[in-house]
């Protein structure tokens, strides 16, 4: 069992930098693969970012691709989201979620952080 509890959204200017982190419960959270996921109210899910369990391995959206960077703190249990050069299509509910090493499927969720960006 692994619960995940994001922080780090608020409101920034167009241009600006955020960070999210995604804080772990769980003695197996480095054995899981990490995503970052956004959702606009009304639209589906997007997937922003995914970090592997070892860190070795990272993967981004085209849209983010360039901006924003994952990473993983494993002694802290902790994943990160640094997000650069903010857009207002940025906006977003962010969720972390965990997968089992190379799964599509993500088992667990976060309740997700808002994060707003304005013009």
């Amino acid at each position: 069992q692994v619960q995940l509890v994001e922080s780090g959204g608020g409101l920034v200017q167009a241009g600006g930098s955020l960070r999210l982190s995604c804080a772990a419960s769980g003695r197996t959270f480095s054995s899981y693969d990490i995503g970052w996921i956004r959702q606009v109210p009304g639209k589906e899910r997007e997937f922003v970012a995914r970090i592997s369990w070892s860190g070795d391995y990272t993967y981004y959206a085209d849209s983010v691709k360039g901006r924003f960077t994952i990473s993983r703190d494993n002694a802290k249990n902790t994943v990160y989201l640094q997000m650069n050069s903010l857009k207002p299509e940025d906006t977003a509910v962010y969720f972390c979620a965990a997968a089992q090493q190379g799964l599509y499927v993500y088992n667990y969720w976060g309740q997700g952080t808002q994060v707003t960006v304005s013009s």
